[in-house]
């Protein structure tokens, strides 16, 4: 489990109860949460926290570079706490995002590009994971 209230404060955020429990909810889940997934999961521990602060705390830990927004499920953005450079397995059947390490996938051909400075890529795989009963 991550030290949240010492990750905010080095960040340079304020650590208020809504925050840290936003931002635990996110780095200890293995998901990729949307904003509302995250809103419903707070709740139930902090059920007088409005949706404006979840988003509010979001954007905020994206702008301090403590969490990366993707869109991976259907033009939905969903929120990343894997900072390392990895791709993505969207399972079809859950829509279940599993990260994949970069290492695993081999991209090539960015250099040759022609008229275009690549500053960054990922994968994005999308099927079926094998064994997924859901």
């Amino acid at each position: 489990m991550t030290d949240i209230i010492a990750l905010l404060r080095s960040a340079g955020v304020q650590a208020t109860p809504q925050r840290v429990a936003v931002a635990q909810f996110v780095f200890d889940t293995a998901s990729h949460p949307t904003a509302d997934e995250v809103w419903a999961k707070v709740r139930r521990s902090c059920p007088t926290i409005s949706r404006a602060t979840v988003y509010n705390t979001l954007n905020l830990l994206v702008e301090k570079g403590l969490l990366r927004t993707q869109i991976l499920r259907g033009g939905t953005v969903v929120f990343d706490p894997l900072l390392e450079p990895h791709h993505h397995f969207v399972d079809d059947r859950t829509g279940r995002i599993y990260d994949i390490p970069w290492e695993a996938v081999k991209v090539t051909g960015d250099e040759s590009l022609e008229g275009f400075d690549v500053r960054e890529y990922q994968v994005v795989m999308k099927g079926r994971k094998r064994g997924s009963k859901r």
